[in-house]
């Protein structure tokens, strides 16, 4: 098979780590493939209680239902993610499970923080406090820090959910960057006439925001989102722990082979920063809109 692009296509790999299950099963499993094909990612750690499985809630909301039936979310997810944190508190996950965080660090992929308890994050994002956002990021990074030895490079927020409060707390941090949205170009995104540390937004859609729908199914999926590099434009794509590394392991295989051979690169995100003159990045803003197959709102580059 002949390479699709005449040049290396660089493409920023983020793999988010949303629950207990994740990290026990998923990252070993990624880690394993990464190494198989010698590529470097940037993961996004959550750190805090596991109660990923009180979002049963939104069954009640159609959006929400029609997306757990169409990406069939019992068999993908399985039934200790989708019950943990409902019935008893969460276990603490960097606490309980420190040795696939500190192992990914260990094999040179950036570690980057996502949040300390999801659900909290997800479902309740814009009646944080500004003390409550600062409180959340400090009990993450610093259990990461004690995990791997240094501080996380990098924050990405749960569910693509971010404002301008989370934005200012960020700045105490002293991340490299942030990947809190959706978009299609590095940018500094501004708050009250502040220019803060650089965005690199995800571009590609993820799995559980397509399968299933206008014809797309395991079988076909691979060759759908490699479909949607193009050179000459910001390509971040985004998997899961919980999906990509355990029930369609194998099919991720398939990917990194099917990407090597049509001459994608995968990078960590923290690649394409090196790669810009920081002083040249256009200034943005971060706006909520709701985006089709996703329940409820994310944040985008505007």
């Amino acid at each position: 098979m002949s390479k699709l692009f005449e040049k290396s296509v660089k493409v920023g790999l983020r793999i988010d780590v949303d629950t207990y299950r994740g990290t026990r099963l998923g990252v070993p499993r990624l880690l394993q493939s990464l190494s198989q094909e010698q590529i470097k990612a940037s993961f996004f750690f959550s750190v805090g209680p596991d109660n990923m499985g009180r979002h049963l809630w939104r069954l009640l909301k159609p959006a929400f239902l029609l997306k757990m039936l169409r990406s069939s979310a019992v068999s993908l997810y399985g039934w200790d993610i989708l019950l943990r944190g409902t019935f008893w508190p969460g276990k603490k996950i960097g606490a309980n499970i420190p040795k696939p965080i500190k192992a990914t660090s260990d094999a040179g992929h950036e570690i980057g923080f996502h949040t300390w308890d999801h659900h909290a994050w997800q479902s309740r994002t814009d009646s944080f406090s500004q003390a409550e956002i600062h409180d959340s990021l400090q009990k993450g990074s610093d259990c990461l820090t004690e995990i791997v030895g240094s501080r996380p490079v990098s924050s990405a927020v749960a569910g693509w959910r971010c404002n301008d409060k989370t934005l200012l707390e960020k700045e105490s941090f002293s991340f490299h960057y942030n990947s809190d949205c959706r978009g299609y170009s590095l940018f500094r995104p501004v708050v009250n006439n502040q220019i803060l540390t650089p965005q690199i937004p995800v571009t590609l859609p993820t799995f559980d925001e397509v399968i299933g729908k206008e014809g797309i199914t395991i079988d076909n999926y691979n060759r759908f989102i490699l479909s949607k590099i193009k050179p000459g434009q910001l390509n971040v794509y985004t998997i899961h722990a919980e999906v990509e590394g355990i029930i369609y392991a194998k099919q991720f295989d398939e990917l990194l082979q099917l990407a090597k051979k049509q001459n994608i690169q995968f990078v960590p995100l923290g690649a394409l920063l090196d790669d810009s003159d920081l002083s040249t990045l256009p200034d943005g803003k971060i706006i909520n809109q709701s985006m089709s197959g996703r329940e409820g709102w994310i944040s985008c580059q505007k």
